[in-house]
């Protein structure tokens, strides 16, 4: 079957799974419930609409660059009623991440979705209202499974970050377990998006042969001094 690929990049994103109360956790890559939750976004659909049809798509995500995850710490009061405590909440963010996400599923319905991420009815966000979506979001649709697409994508990190990362990076593939296959268990695969009632079901999900690029701007391990770089730390 086919896929559409999303390259999501961006100053900051948050992709929580386990976010509870005044803790907002994200992941260290994108939830499959954040990728479907962009693309009901882009079609318009309100939150208590259903989306089965979207959560039957395949899901898979590369690692291109896992950035680093920041802590802010927030305050917030209503000056309106002076009394009240100050409302306090961690929230957990990764920075200069970027990620490659394919949803797999029947031609007509990605190029539905292709088309109303082009033309979104409604803002689309990396996880959070706070980390708007790129402009490039949007790579196309590959006639090849979520995980082939990802292996046979060029690396998006940009050139002038190359020089961050070792020769050759290991990109890390992960997907939806297909039937019979053993993985980790992880909860987010949307059920309602309903902001009275959320509810979320479990996947498996699977840790795919990562994919090797040259990367000539990089450092070879042999290149590193081991002893020297301990000894500075």
């Amino acid at each position: 079957m086919p896929s559409l690929l999303l390259k999501l990049s961006g100053p900051m994103q948050s992709w929580g799974t386990q976010s509870r109360y005044r803790r907002r956790d994200s992941g260290h890559e994108p939830s499959k419930s954040g990728v479907i939750g962009l693309i009901a976004a882009a079609l318009g659909r309100a939150r208590t609409e259903p989306v089965d049809d979207l959560a039957r798509l395949n899901f898979a995500v590369r690692v291109d660059a896992p950035g680093t995850l920041l802590r802010d710490y927030q305050t917030a009061k209503d000056w309106d009623r002076p009394r009240d405590d100050v409302s306090l909440s961690t929230r957990y963010y990764l920075s200069d991440a970027v990620f490659v996400a394919a949803v797999e599923g029947d031609q007509e319905a990605l190029k539905n979705i292709e088309s109303a991420l082009k033309k979104p009815v409604y803002p689309l966000y990396l996880g959070r209202r706070s980390c708007p979506a790129g402009y490039d979001l949007v790579l196309g649709i590959r006639e090849e499974s979520a995980e082939e697409a990802l292996r046979n994508e060029e690396w998006h990190v940009p050139e002038h970050r190359r020089a961050e990362f070792p020769d050759p990076v290991q990109l890390r593939i992960l997907r939806d377990a297909k039937p019979g296959e053993q993985g980790d268990l992880v909860q987010d695969v949307p059920v309602s998006f309903n902001q009275e009632h959320r509810q979320y079901a479990v996947r498996a999900v699977v840790s795919a042969e990562p994919k090797t690029v040259e990367n000539p701007k990089g450092k070879r391990h042999s290149d590193v001094d081991f002893m020297r770089t301990v000894t500075e730390a």
